[in-house]
């Protein structure tokens, strides 16, 4: 049956398949964006504008220890999707063994790495004396609880590979659910503060975990625990790291992103900018999530069907997907533009912090039609094993785009000049995606039908066109690991492994 629920992945309707598996992805999502903004709004209501501030200072570590839970359990549940696609179980499995035990190791790095700097490292991303006691409380239960955080998350993106969508949903409402329940009580009941949305937050998640972990013990799934797959092998983490780069690189660009909008925003504009941001990013927050749903449900489609050489079928479950993406981030723009006031003042009863961040949500939704067409790109690339692009359009965004505006802009526009990077960064980036998804389209033509003899010329130019661009990813790569990674202990582990030994994973 669950062998069944797999194969479906080559022969159902595009259309039926992608709501199969994108709408619990997207519940599941919306969900869990859901509860982070639960979070903020029974911390900003009930302990104070500047413990939101505080909460908005922990971002850049949050968005750090997800980009190391990316890396594994995105790149492991691609793995996954493409090796059922080639009717290879085996493969599977091991991909799945090796993703546990990387997702143990990372969680237990991180949590010791960061907790032992955790004061200077707050301080960096921009906590001052106010809001410095609310992050650190916040960031200490938070990663105590690391470890099964990367479990609870890995295991999740595996269950929709493993033809387990709606499951995936269940674990993730289950959370939601528990984290809505546990805040007032922890907060307002036993009176811990932020420091009891923190504990709410891990508790919910180990309890889902338990119940993938129970899934996953049963021998009749596609993929369970089996102890001869636990132990790590090299070629096997070389192809779960080369496909989960591209995730890690765009949340560990995202960490610095924050890092400077954090810093900007207490220049520019005090604490109580901080938690504006904080405010708008969890509404952002929120119309991404059910793109990044959109994302997730079209993932083990395309990874499927790229792995049994399906390409029309790869290119069906794309467009689907940047037209649903489009209509989601259209409606978010709209939505933001008219009730600003109304989005904030859920958030907070403080005047001033509602202006401020109604002001900055306006601006920042500004281009939002045109970025789900962009999110789903470097998904996609993602998902057809094609690493290189992703990294190149994550890096790209963020580092090309957003970091030189974030340092630029502000000098003209003050506080302004924040707020405008993001939508001017956006607008760069979704048409730097246009070209790279050009050519792959072209590439897939090529392959499933080739070029007429009147086209030959076109096709010799683009080819040429297309072999230049696609080197930019691989020297971006380059520098990436080795200028870049030395100075980041994790990346010095691994090395990129060749594409030979992960196919033969």
């Amino acid at each position: 049956m669950n062998h069944d629920r797999t194969r479906e992945l080559g022969t159902k309707p595009i259309g039926q398949l992608l709501m199969q598996y994108a709408v619990p992805a997207i519940i599941a999502m919306t969900a869990s964006s859901l509860y982070n903004m639960v979070d903020s709004i029974f911390i900003g209501q009930g302990v104070g504008p500047m413990a939101i501030a505080g909460l908005a200072i922990t971002f850049p570590l949050m968005n750090l220890s997800a980009a190391f839970g990316a890396m594994v359990g995105v790149g492991a549940s691609t793995m996954i999707s493409v090796r059922l696609g080639q009717k290879n179980r085996e493969a599977a499995q091991h991909f799945f063994g090796n993703s546990i035990t990387l997702n143990v190791l990372m969680g237990l790095f991180f949590m010791v790495g960061v907790y032992v700097v955790l004061d200077p490292v707050l301080r960096f991303f921009g906590a001052s004396d106010q809001t410095l006691p609310y992050a650190r409380e916040y960031m200490e239960w938070i990663l105590f609880g690391n470890i099964f955080t990367h479990l609870y998350f890995g295991l999740n993106a595996i269950l929709r590979s493993a033809g387990h969508p709606r499951t995936a949903m269940y674990a993730t409402i289950l959370t939601v659910l528990l984290n809505t329940a546990l805040d007032p009580l922890f907060i307002y009941v036993f009176g811990l503060g932020i420091r009891g949305a923190a504990m709410a937050t891990v508790l919910s998640q180990c309890v889902s975990l338990c119940w993938q972990l129970w899934i996953f013990s049963r021998p009749s799934e596609v993929v369970f625990f089996r102890r001869d797959t636990w132990q790590l092998q090299r070629h096997i983490v070389g192809g779960i790291i080369s496909i989960g780069l591209s995730p890690f690189i765009m949340n560990a660009c995202s960490c610095l992103v924050v890092l400077l909008i954090n810093r900007g925003m207490v220049q520019y504009g005090g604490d109580l900018a901080v938690g504006a941001y904080g405010i708008d990013n969890r509404v952002l927050f929120l119309f991404a999530m059910i793109v990044m749903g959109f994302n997730q449900g079209m993932q083990p489609i395309a990874g499927y069907n790229y792995g049994a050489k399906l390409h029309h079928r790869v290119q069906e479950v794309l467009w689907k997907t940047i037209g649903y993406a489009t209509i989601v981030m259209t409606v978010g723009f709209i939505v933001c533009e008219l009730f600003a006031e109304t989005i904030a003042r859920a958030f907070t009863t403080d005047e001033e912090l509602i202006a401020i961040a109604a002001h900055g949500l306006r601006i920042d939704v500004a281009l939002f039609p045109i970025i789900g067409f962009q999110m789903v790109t470097g998904n996609f690339f993602q998902s057809i094993e094609q690493a290189g692009k992703s990294i190149y359009l994550s890096l790209t965004r963020q580092l090309l785009f957003l970091v030189p505006c974030l340092m630029i802009l502000p000098r003209f526009w003050g506080l302004d000049g924040v707020w405008i990077s993001l939508p001017v960064s956006d607008g760069l980036a979704a048409l730097n995606a246009a070209v790279l998804l050009y050519f792959q389209i072209q590439q897939f033509k090529s392959v499933e039908g080739g070029a007429s003899s009147t086209d030959e010329t076109t096709s010799h130019t683009l080819s040429e066109v297309h072999h230049h661009l696609l080197r930019l990813p691989h020297r971006i790569h380059y520098f990436a690991m080795n200028r870049v990674a030395p100075y980041i202990p994790f990346f010095t582990t691994f090395q990129h492994e060749d594409r030979e030994n992960a196919e033969n994973g």
